[in-house]
């Protein structure tokens, strides 16, 4: 029998992104509510949803009855529960059909879910931010939740650098400059020089590993895979406490390059033009407790 999923408790460090104010706020709900089924992994009841996701009860209903008329979700009017379709299944599984399902990006999270206990995430760029696209969550009892479509700042997350890193010091520098001028007033700007430091260890490295930058409590240890043509960069991270982050650094960073190598090569790290030089291929050096 299957072990219930339950909603994250108490106890935990939530990470969950807000609807933006410029989204649609309808769109936005059905796709959280998506979202919120892809975690949960069970049925649902419509109190249960609309306390998880902050929203009225009344508009939680409205939602949900609107998505089964359209076969997107099913209900069990016995249990008065919902459950995703098997239509749900099918959207988008044409797009990098070799990687995702049980594809190489896919068994990966799930063996460095399995290896460390922590939260495994799939990252893309979405704007100025970096979006989880895919979570598997931590079995730990020390643990990170990170909810699907979390977004976080491009240029001030783990996950961001590991994207930056793959980008040149010009291409970093113009987004720099557009993130800073798009700042709201008293937002911290960010530090084009300091930034480009940064970036260049995250590059020697081969990963980017931050605590407590976004999430108070929280860190994370990112490294971007290799590009598929036509489709975005991707990144993936191990997600957790800080305090056991900064513990396990060389154990977990070990383990990220290690299962990247496996599935792609060591050939296939990150080419980065830097300035004045030709296109050389990041090494990854002996991994060291910072």
């Amino acid at each position: 029998m299957a072990r219930r999923r339950s909603a994250p408790s108490r106890d935990r460090i939530l990470v969950r992104a807000p609807i933006e104010n410029k989204t649609v706020k309808s769109a936005g709900r059905v796709l959280e509510i998506l979202e919120y089924f892809d975690d949960l992994q069970r049925q649902s009841t419509v109190m249960e949803i609309a306390d998880a996701l902050g929203y009225p009860q009344s508009s939680t209903s409205a939602l949900l009855r609107s998505l089964v008329s359209l076969g997107y979700l099913n209900y069990d009017p016995m249990a008065r529960t919902y459950i995703t379709s098997s239509r749900v299944a099918l959207l988008g599984s044409w797009v990098n059909s070799q990687f995702f399902a049980e594809g190489a990006i896919i068994s990966m999270m799930k063996e460095l879910n399995e290896q460390t206990g922590d939260t495994i995430v799939l990252a893309v760029r979405n704007g100025l931010h970096i979006q989880y696209i895919h979570v598997i969550q931590a079995t730990s009892p020390a643990r990170l939740h990170m909810t699907l479509g979390t977004v976080r700042p491009l240029a001030a997350s783990g996950a961001g650098y590991a994207l930056l890193s793959t980008m040149t010091d010009s291409e970093i520098t113009r987004l720099v400059m557009r993130i800073n001028a798009e700042a709201q007033d008293g937002e911290a700007l960010v530090k084009i020089r300091d930034l480009l430091e940064e970036i260049a260890v995250i590059r020697r490295k081969g990963y980017a590993f931050t605590c407590d930058m976004v999430t108070r409590g929280g860190g994370i240890i990112a490294a971007p895979l290799p590009r598929i043509s036509g489709q975005q960069r991707m990144i993936v991270g191990i997600g957790g406490i800080s305090e056991v982050m900064r513990g396990r650094e060389e154990e977990l960073s070990k383990a990220l390059m290690e299962q990247i190598d496996a599935r792609f090569g060591r050939g296939s790290r990150n080419v980065v033009q830097m300035p004045n030089r030709e296109p050389s291929r990041i090494i990854m050096p002996s991994l060291q407790t910072a």
